[in-house]
């Protein structure tokens, strides 16, 4: 395969042949198919099986899935915290670093007095990162501007880089996110400029998809989320919500409630906040990675979500203060060893269903005819060898949209 991608016309069809093991995942589980071919025209999956073209990626007998979707993240920021880690490894926790002036509010400087050039720049960096580990979409939030500026522009980095990258980008409003320190003291009047100010500016920019907020003790209350949540879907943003992190705070019956398409973190949910989301078809997004980062050793209820008949999606939550991670394998890592998640579990909750908590289920997600060309050419036979592996993951080469993105 050395050189392979110097040699593929983009203009015309290609075949990725010799494929040893096609693994897919879709709402009825994870397929494997051996021996098989994909065709790719015009960026999209044409067909499964013998096929010619002149185009030919030889896949030497290994294994070929779709590429994964990272459905939680937050990729616009300035500086790493890397001295909040610190700190952490000396026993301070991150409540108490958040009550010295650390977490969300301590990348707000960064971003409000950052250029849009600089930010588009950081987050492009990052993007390659994820490419390279085989991730062809993720959602993007904004949330460390918390002024009505600086999330515009957080958001236009977002689009931005969309535009210029491989990697899609799909964006989400996050004003509420935290309480910037002019309102410390006024909360409520914070919440009142994101509904009054930032939701209809957000709404005329016309780039944010998502709206989410961090329902959360110390954060967001109940009704104040369900305020921001609503005014959103009045200007036709869809809800998200950050849910029970690290108290049962009734967020997961507030998602219900709001119709939100996904409640994110779920650590502390307690046994109404589940019934709520099963009720009301609530995704729910897990992120392992961030009670692993933080050292803590409580993580969300996976197996008695999924019991419940709950469509559950992993995620990175990539950020600069509780989850620097961004490798979606590393995660499925995570989820098998600490979720109770099988291997299959895992990869669909990580590609398929991280796809649906974006709605976009229909174009990626998965290997089939007349979606998204996005695939990962792996190093490795086997589906198990992906958490096996648990770093240094051997990808040979990303597609997206049937260009090579990622490998020489």
């Amino acid at each position: 395969m050395d050189n392979q991608q110097s040699k593929i016309d983009n203009s015309k069809s290609i075949i990725l042949k010799n494929i040893g093991c096609l693994v897919t995942a879709n709402a009825d589980g994870v397929a494997s198919i051996e021996n098989t071919s994909i065709l790719i025209e015009n960026g999209k999956i044409a067909a499964i099986g013998d096929r010619q073209s002149e185009n030919v990626i030889d896949c030497d007998g290994k294994m070929v899935t779709c590429g994964f979707v990272d459905s939680h993240t937050h990729p616009v920021f300035l500086n790493d915290r890397d001295e909040e880690y610190a700190m952490r490894l000396t026993g301070v926790t991150y409540e108490k670093i958040v009550e010295k002036g650390g977490g969300i509010v301590s990348s707000v400087e960064g971003v409000r007095n950052a250029s849009e050039d600089e930010l588009v720049d950081k987050v492009s960096q990052r993007m390659d990162r994820f490419i390279a580990g085989g991730t062809t979409t993720i959602e993007a939030k904004s949330g460390y501007g918390l002024d009505t500026e600086s999330e515009l522009k957080s958001l236009s980095v977002i689009n931005k880089v969309h535009k210029s990258h491989a990697i899609d980008l799909i964006p989400t409003f996050m004003g509420g996110h935290a309480f910037p320190q002019e309102y410390s003291d006024d909360h409520d009047g914070y919440v009142n400029l994101i509904c009054n100010e930032m939701i209809p500016a957000v709404a005329a920019q016309g780039i944010a998809v998502f709206n989410d907020v961090f329902c959360e003790e110390g954060y967001f209350t109940v009704a104040q989320s369900k305020r921001i949540l609503e005014t959103g879907k009045k200007y036709g943003l869809k809800s998200r919500l950050h849910a029970d992190e690290f108290v049962d705070s009734g967020a997961s019956e507030l998602a219900g409630e709001v119709g939100a398409i996904s409640a994110d973190h779920l650590m502390a949910v307690s046994a109404d906040g589940i019934n709520a989301l099963v009720d009301n078809n609530v995704i729910s997004t897990l992120l392992p990675g961030t009670t692993f980062f933080l050292g803590k050793s409580t993580y969300a209820p996976a197996r008695e979500l999924i019991n419940s008949g709950i469509t559950l999606a992993l995620a990175t939550d990539f950020n600069p203060g509780s989850c620097y991670i961004q490798s979606m394998p590393f995660i499925m890592t995570l989820a098998c060893m600490h979720l109770g998640m099988s291997v299959e579990e895992s990869f669909q909750a990580s590609t398929f269903h991280g796809a649906k908590a974006l709605e976009l289920e229909e174009k990626i997600g998965s290997i089939e005819v007349g979606k998204s060309a996005d695939l990962i050419i792996w190093g490795i036979s086997s589906l198990l060898d992906i958490p096996y592996y648990v770093s240094n993951h051997p990808i040979r080469y990303v597609m997206k949209n049937g260009k090579i993105v990622f490998g020489t």
